[in-house]
């Protein structure tokens, strides 16, 4: 399941869900939650649900509403059409996932992945290590800074300059490690400036450097660059395979030189890790 790029597409905006059918994102975020007001969720669903019964030509996610009422409905409308997963906003760690699963299993679904946005509440904080080993669903953790400030009510998360203050530089960390520690995809938040592209390029690049695979997007425009940054690039790939391979013709060799450099088994599983983004 490739994730590099997941765009948010508003669900009661069929029109934007069928351009979004001829989008190079690697999967769409079709959302019931936040972009849809309550008077257009009825709506939504049953444009989601359409949506669902074309043929698809990238993964394709359901971010359902949060509240147990609105989430039962969403997922009655929208699971005959076997979305390829479902977004679960408001998780608080693995409980929520454990919750949802049975959920899906009630509705006889063995399909659907779950990637949970993972930081919005202060109690979800305190459950970011409960991730693993719940479901064979998780398929992802992301996290988000605009819930969480909202619920402390902090003014921003972010500096004038557009870096994260140092509570949401820890959250980020925290379910950057959550992710990893569950054996599943980081995948970064939304970057809001849609005019910055070099500020955009520069976020996405430090989000790969620090152990994501993928980023949230909320506009067409971003994909482009996010695959940019998330691809390895040649001498990335070319330096990998050498690695590689130096091991594969020393298999019982804990450490040995691959162009000048010692290389031991945490290079040889970067080295695995950035084939495995590029092909």
């Amino acid at each position: 399941m490739r994730m590099r790029s997941l765009l948010f597409v508003p669900g009661d905006r069929p029109d934007r869900m069928k351009k979004a059918r001829g989008l190079d994102a690697d999967a769409l975020i079709l959302d019931l939650e936040d972009s849809v007001t309550a008077a257009k969720k009825d709506d939504a669903r049953k444009s989601v649900a359409d949506f669902l019964g074309e043929p698809r030509t990238a993964l394709v996610f359901v971010r359902v509403n949060p509240a147990p009422a609105l989430m039962e409905r969403d997922l009655a409308m929208v699971m005959p059409g076997r979305p390829d997963g479902i977004m679960l906003p408001k998780a608080e760690g693995g409980a929520s996932v454990a919750a949802l699963a049975r959920r899906l299993d009630a509705l006889s679904d063995r399909h659907a992945r779950i990637l949970p946005i993972a930081t919005e509440t202060p109690a979800a904080i305190f459950a970011l290590g409960t991730y693993g080993n719940v479901t064979d669903r998780l398929c992802g953790l992301t996290w988000g800074a605009e819930d969480l400030p909202s619920a402390i009510g902090a003014v921003t998360a972010r500096e004038t300059d557009g870096s994260f203050t140092a509570p949401y530089q820890m959250v980020r960390s925290l379910a950057l490690f959550a992710a990893h520690a569950a054996g599943v995809a980081a995948i970064e938040t939304v970057y809001p400036s849609l005019k910055d592209e070099q500020g955009l390029m520069d976020y996405a690049l430090r989000a790969r450097r620090d152990g994501f695979s993928g980023m949230l997007a909320i506009h067409p425009a971003q994909i482009a660059s996010i695959h940019a940054a998330f691809t390895p690039s040649k001498d990335e790939i070319a330096w990998a395979q050498r690695v590689v391979e130096a091991f594969d013709q020393n298999p019982d060799a804990g450490a040995l030189q691959v162009g000048g450099q010692m290389m031991d088994a945490p290079h040889l599983k970067l080295a695995k890790r950035i084939l495995a983004a590029a092909f």
